[in-house]
């Protein structure tokens, strides 16, 4: 009797997985087929002439091929912002014993959890009174401020698997604080380096919300926000032109996923990734 019931339980919790991915799968296989139908239609259907008129379409117009260009600066600026920042940032909270640390930390913490739409409204108001709106830089800016608390978290966290040992070393011989972080640290943290930055990147390219409050020029718009073009009026939608779209939108991310694979998983074994 407990061996039936085990096996109706495991016969269970598989047809739950089957289930979930099955609706996983809808969309994925929709996407692919209406972006090689001529003639999509919202209903997941093989197409029956295959053509590239779709991809061809997107790839050709100049304004999907600024919003692509306007993406890969916004992603790729705060990537090596947020990098940048918090390496700097994190290495003394890492090395250093400082009087408020602790809660310093617990602050930094608490940020990683605050949703960026509950800060729009005032950061706007923000925007607005200082006449930087509009603005690909300043909205860069925002993005990478907002993703340093993250960032500092993770970085301290690797950053203190480092051995101390190997920068005293480097300080005996006369090396600086900054060398011994650009010369010894950087280099055996590249794992939680290409973690942060593939996370960052990942996150900024499908960042929908703040792009489309801050920027009100079409032609600074990310590939994330130009997307709802495909959506016209009284409720038309170009159907093949949108899943071109998505799937051209998908590509940056999974190459970076795939390149960054081998860093991204040495990083979540690291040992930095689960010390206090």
């Amino acid at each position: 009797m407990k061996w039936s019931r085990a096996k109706a339980d495991t016969i269970l919790v598989h047809l739950v997985l089957v289930l979930i991915g099955v609706v996983f799968v809808i969309p994925l296989l929709w996407m692919i087929f209406a972006a090689f139908d001529g003639n999509a239609t919202l209903a997941l259907q093989v197409p029956q002439h295959w053509t590239l008129g779709n991809f061809w379409a997107i790839l050709s117009d100049p304004a999907n091929q600024r919003s692509f260009v306007n993406g890969v600066i916004i992603s790729l600026g705060q990537s090596v912002l947020v990098v940048i920042v918090a390496g700097l940032a994190a290495y003394p909270l890492s090395r250093y014993q400082l009087k408020y640390k602790r809660p310093f930390m617990y602050t930094i913490l608490f940020s990683t959890s605050l949703p960026i739409t509950a800060v729009m409204v005032p950061v706007y108001e923000l925007f607005v009174f200082l006449h930087i709106t509009d603005s690909i830089f300043w909205t860069t800016l925002f993005l990478a401020a907002s993703g340093l608390p993250y960032a500092i978290w993770i970085m301290k966290n690797f950053m203190d698997s480092v051995p101390i040992e190997l920068e005293e070393a480097a300080w005996t011989d006369g090396a600086s604080a900054f060398s011994s972080l650009r010369k010894i640290v950087a280099p055996l943290m590249l794992p939680g380096i290409s973690t942060v930055g593939i996370f960052t990147f990942a996150g900024s390219w499908g960042n929908f919300f703040v792009p489309f409050i801050l920027i009100q020029t079409p032609s600074k718009l990310p590939a994330s926000v130009t997307i709802f073009q495909f959506f016209g009026q009284y409720g038309s939608v170009e159907y093949g032109k949108l899943a071109a779209f998505s799937i051209l939108y998908t590509i940056p991310a999974v190459v970076l996923y795939v390149l960054g694979q081998r860093y991204m998983s040495t990083g979540f074994q690291f040992g930095g990734a689960t010390k206090g």
